[in-house]
């Protein structure tokens, strides 16, 4: 399947058609979403007919898109994020989101919502509202959370590029279980305006699943830039960022590690073998890597630290979505596991929430120094600390509705820890298992840094291409 990047070229050169490659998408989601769970929202009437009008002349004219279903609204669309609330009022939003405007202004026809796990929560995506999402890969899998929804539906080939957000690493987690490329930007990268400053204290940023380097980065320069009343802003690139994949990364200072933070618990031997497989292959392309890692991240306090902003942003979400449908949300409405984090989340007094921040910022200052002082310009760890897991071991018991926080640990434990420093990241698919199954590989650069990022993944895709790597649904 060609990627978005291609087929904008092939509409510009009047080689194919906005309404021809809108109407191939929707067979190919007609024909694969029924095994896979990844379209909850069709708005298949709207986009044949956005294709059919005059489009803008945008880097992406006439390339269809999904958007997953939580946040980037779209006026007159349904936003349910998961919620059994929201689906059962029907709530759907009254205006677009900049991200969605920026998304359209780029020429992108929007063909639906994509499912996600309640409120972005699991690094699974498997909402009692609308069901699991299988990954494409090995069906009885996990693809990953919580855009497992867009992840799966990039996989199978039903569109070249989806919409994802990261908050935990919620976009490299099912770029890694899927076989995709995920990047996450910068805090402050990409605007959430008009609706949020910024979201659980700054964790949350916005871009896409892509199946090739070359659109991440095209989708960056797309949605990337302030708005009005930002709170803050990451630096303006020196050049537009698709630029990047074709410049000389010339030779870096890589450290990698494949130990997991806080050394719970070792990682998988098939996530070791993809840092050690990755490291091998930056070392061929003239890289210095070295075993190297910050040490602030085995601090404890990271952990805690995370926990405590992220359970106070439950409640707030629940808050928020009452408001929404005019009533509020208790027990009865949300998942077992979202009650029980909520209910931590209200413990949690507003002096010791922004301790937590004031906290947050410091250990950002401390992990920064291994980038700024220790002359390091990359980090190279496994996206997971496990392979895609079986449906349904994210499951809440009875007795211990956090036990999917718990079993979430080993795939957010190479991720999280930049959500809270804001620097940017990037998931390759660069190994797979025994058995077939897809294992990433995280870059991290220093805040600001995604050029770097975008120069050593697209070096590595030329050197280890993947993007003809496909699951059994293709």
């Amino acid at each position: 399947m060609a990627d978005a990047t291609e087929q904008a070229r092939l509409v510009r050169e009047r080689e194919a058609s906005p309404t021809e490659l809108v109407d191939e998408a929707i067979a190919r989601i007609e024909r694969l979403n029924p095994h896979l769970n990844a379209v909850i929202h069709p708005l298949f009437d709207e986009a044949r007919e956005t294709a059919a009008g005059e489009l803008p002349d945008g880097p992406f004219r006439g390339v269809p898109l999904l958007v997953k279903d939580l946040s980037c609204y779209m006026k007159g669309a349904p936003v349910h994020e998961g919620m059994r609330a929201l689906k059962e009022a029907g709530y759907r939003a009254d205006h677009d989101m900049w991200i969605a405007q920026r998304l359209r202004r780029a020429g992108f026809v929007i063909l639906g919502r994509t499912n996600a796990p309640e409120l972005g929560i699991l690094p699974t995506t498997e909402p009692v509202a609308y069901g699991a999402t299988h990954n494409p890969w090995d069906r009885e899998r996990s693809p990953g959370g919580s855009s497992g929804g867009s992840a799966a539906a990039v996989a199978a080939g039903m569109v070249a590029v989806a919409h994802a957000n990261d908050g935990g690493g919620s976009i490299r987690i099912p770029a890694s279980h899927c076989g995709l490329v995920g990047l996450k930007p910068s805090r402050g990268r990409v605007s959430l305006a008009p609706d949020f400053g910024e979201v659980l204290g700054g964790l949350v940023s916005e871009l896409a699943v892509t199946r090739t380097v070359r659109d991440a980065a095209a989708m960056l320069d797309v949605l990337h830039g302030p708005a009005p009343g930002d709170p803050y802003a990451a630096p303006p690139p020196a050049r537009p960022y698709i630029e990047e994949t074709t410049a000389d990364a010339g030779t870096l200072r890589i450290g990698v590690t494949a130990k997991p933070p806080t050394g719970q618990f070792d990682a998988h031997p098939e996530c070791v073998a993809a840092a050690e497989h990755a490291a091998r292959a930056l070392e061929e392309l003239g890289h210095h890597v070295e075993r190297s890692y910050p040490r602030d991240l085995d601090d404890p306090g990271y952990v805690s630290n995370f926990l405590l902003r992220w359970t106070a942003g439950v409640d707030w979400n629940l808050k928020y979505w009452g408001a929404a449908i005019g009533r509020e949300l208790g027990a009865d409405d949300v998942e077992p596991c979202t009650w029980a984090l909520a209910e931590q989340g209200r413990t949690h007094s507003a002096g010791e929430l922004f301790r937590a921040f004031e906290e947050a910022q410091r250990a950002t200052r401390r992990l920064a120094s291994w980038w700024a002082d220790d002359g390091f310009d990359l980090l190279l760890t496994p996206t997971c600390a496990e392979p895609p897991p079986r449906l349904g071991e994210h499951d809440a018991p009875a007795d211990n509705p956090l036990a999917p926080i718990v079993r979430a640990t080993p795939f957010a434990i190479f991720t999280a820890a930049f959500n809270t420093t804001g620097q940017p990241a990037i998931s390759l698919p660069l190994h797979q298992t025994a058995d077939g199954l897809p294992v990433g590989v995280q870059l991290v650069a220093a805040y600001g840094r995604e050029d770097l990022l975008l120069r050593v993944a697209a070096q590595l895709e030329q050197a280890q291409p993947w993007a003809e790597r496909t699951p059994p649904p293709h």
